[in-house]
């Protein structure tokens, strides 16, 4: 017979197997500070020796790690995803920007589409409330904030698709775009010409989600992106066409 004694769990163990569910679902991020150990222990309900070992199995596994005198933090697991030298590589040539660009099309319209399957009525309400705060940022024409909260608003359509491996992937992608592996994202936010078009496209991709519209949520990321990558391909030849005349101008003013 399939059956087996019952047998009470550990403490510790329960106290593990909460934490990676935090990380895994994304909720406890690379990098973020766990409270103290007093702390923890009372919200956890637990022996401060049960969270020791649980902290100790944790760190064991490599996703957490101490920092002397600072505390206890979620390791950065995403770290591993790049080699060093494939994020070099990637500042290092254009081809990789609209590979990356392309990705996000395939990717960030499968998310929008589960999302507006799957969506609890509080994913929802976090899209909406980082909308409304790209508005805001809109009114105060700030760039930086603008870029900002872009990537935190197709971070939530993400985290709103439940699905944990495509969490982790686009936390891991968005990270590179964080540090301008792939292009800087503010230079677009600077376009006065792009700004309100930018902020209608994110509007588009919101209200498809707050109506459930699996469709038209896919075609609204996927036309955004498609702006994207044109703006960037602009910007590319812009250069080009910029270092041309410089050479021109030069070659000008030896002759003279």
């Amino acid at each position: 017979m399939p059956f087996r004694p019952v047998r009470s769990e550990k403490l510790s163990g329960a106290v593990v197997r909460q934490i990676e569910e935090l990380i895994l679902r994304g909720i406890l991020r690379p990098g973020e500070r766990l409270p103290p150990e007093r702390e923890l222990a009372e919200r956890l309900d637990v022996s401060r020796p049960s969270l020791r070992d649980a902290i100790s199995q944790l760190q064991d596994h490599g996703l957490l790690a101490t920092r002397a005198g600072a505390g206890v933090f979620v390791a950065e697991v995403l770290g591993s995803a790049f080699s060093p030298a494939l994020v070099e590589l990637f500042a290092r040539h254009d081809e990789a920007v609209f590979d990356y660009i392309s990705f996000r099309r395939d990717m960030e319209g499968l998310a929008a589409e589960r999302a507006a399957r799957l969506a609890s009525d509080t994913d929802l309400k976090v899209i909406q409330t980082l909308f409304d705060k790209m508005e805001a940022a809109h009114a105060k024409r700030n760039p930086e904030d603008e870029a900002q909260l872009d990537a935190q608003f197709h971070m939530a359509i993400t985290e709103a698709s439940h699905n944990v491996i495509m969490l982790h992937m686009m936390r891991s992608m968005y990270d590179l775009l964080r540090e301008g592996v792939f292009y800087n994202r503010q230079m677009i936010f600077r376009q006065r010409q792009t700004r309100s078009v930018l902020l209608d496209q994110h509007r588009a991709i919101n209200a498809a989600l707050q109506s459930r519209d699996p469709q038209g949520a896919r075609e609204a990321v996927s036309l955004h992106l498609d702006f994207v990558e044109a703006a960037l391909r602009d910007q590319v030849r812009a250069a080009r066409n910029e270092e041309v005349a410089r050479q021109r101008l030069d070659h000008e003013a030896g002759t003279v």
